[in-house]
């Protein structure tokens, strides 16, 4: 029997379609099981790939080992099986306001998480006067989210996409986050609003009684320190009972800071960092009297997303030690610390990776485990 030209042709075309399906699933395939080696002062590690497919996965939360939390900018929010490697959408998210920078950004448990208990959020709130960092929590039955509950619409509602924060943190019964100067520089001195600040709340969102501005009527209870461009990194050190944030600066200039009650960490009077539209330094000096000096100054900027105090045994070497991701310079920044809480070394892992790094954190596995603005799920261990 033979075949008319145009039917050829039409077997042609259905077949080369074919072959670049199955090199896109294979290569896909390829690239899910990639595992890549490298070493950190001598000891031989590798990240593998567990994950990928997410829409900016803004942030990472482990429910045991092996179910984990991711929630996507845009405003969705995943269930990841490691032993299955599942995907499941999560439902029952509010309204989220996704422009920009905003979107649903961190999701946090507080371990031992048991089910049942409240996973809190952050997240964009639309309002009238455009969109406000929120604290928030909901409880998971099965792929739903049940009761949601706002706890704090923050004072920080604007129309800018910019600067929301804002990442999670507990200590006993307290729950510190933080909240982007929403691109309005002088918030970062103004104490009548939640903008440019870390704040404390208890579990239901309320101020604590021993706040450092609970008994100032000019100032807001929830704020414990000030002067934050865009923190969008905080983690506690429980044996040394420090609180770490890391925030981006303007052109150059991102900070560590070791966050203290009721202290002015300078911003925008202070900064290391350029105008955007010139070779202009921002603010008056490096420095300045009653504002704090940051333990490490990134210059030019990294763009931290996201830190990690690493307390796990599996990686030794690397125990105690700070980790950020860095979207604009795109690698995981390792900073060892000394027992005062001064920096004494920097390093700079998977760059060849060259992905933007979002999220970085420390796995029920000891491992560490990272999300990336173009959708992979990273995990790093021994070789």
């Amino acid at each position: 029997m033979s075949l008319s030209v145009g039917a050829r042709a039409l077997i042609r075309k259905s077949l080369i379609t074919m072959g670049l399906l199955l090199s896109l699933v294979t290569s896909h395939s390829a690239l899910a099981n990639k595992v890549t080696e490298f070493d950190s002062e001598g000891v031989s590690l590798e990240v593998e790939m567990v994950a990928s497919g997410f829409r900016i996965p803004w942030a990472l939360a482990f429910l045991n080992d092996y179910q984990m939390l991711i929630t996507e900018r845009p405003g969705s929010l995943k269930m990841l099986d490691l032993r299955q490697s599942r995907v499941s959408t999560i439902t029952g998210l509010p309204k989220i306001w996704s422009q920009g920078q905003g979107g649903l950004l961190d999701v946090a448990v507080k371990e031992p998480y048991q089910d049942g208990d409240w996973i809190y959020f952050t997240y964009s709130k639309p309002l009238k006067r455009g969109a406000a960092t929120t604290l928030a929590r909901a409880k998971l039955s099965e792929n739903q989210l049940m009761n949601w509950q706002d706890l704090l619409v923050t004072q920080s509602a604007g129309s800018s996409s910019r600067h929301f924060g804002s990442r999670i943190a507990f200590v006993d019964d307290s729950i510190f986050f933080t909240v982007g100067d929403r691109g309005d520089r002088p918030n970062g001195q103004r104490l009548d609003t939640h903008a440019a600040k870390v704040l404390r709340v208890d579990m239901l969102g309320k101020a604590k009684a021993d706040n450092p501005f609970v008994n100032d009527k000019k100032a807001l209870p929830e704020i414990w320190s000030y002067g934050h461009r865009n923190p969008q990194g905080i983690v506690y050190d429980a044996k040394t009972k420090r609180l770490w944030t890391i925030e981006h600066g303007p052109r150059g200039g991102d900070e560590i800071n070791l966050t203290k009650p009721g202290l002015n960490y300078g911003w925008p009077v202070v900064s290391h960092g350029k105008e955007y539209w010139g070779p202009m330094s921002v603010g008056e000096a490096t420095e300045k009297p009653g504002m704090e000096n940051p333990k490490k100054v990134y210059i030019p900027s990294i763009a931290p997303s996201s830190l990690l105090l690493y307390t796990g045994t599996k990686i030794p070497i690397w125990q105690g030690d700070l980790f950020a991701g860095a979207l604009v310079l795109t690698h995981l920044n390792r900073v060892s610390l000394d027992d005062q809480g001064n920096v004494i070394k920097e390093e700079r892992l998977l760059e060849n990776l060259d992905e933007r790094v979002r999220d970085v954190i420390q796995g029920p596995d000891e491992y560490i485990y990272l999300a990336t603005d173009s959708g992979y799920i990273y995990r790093i261990r021994p070789k």
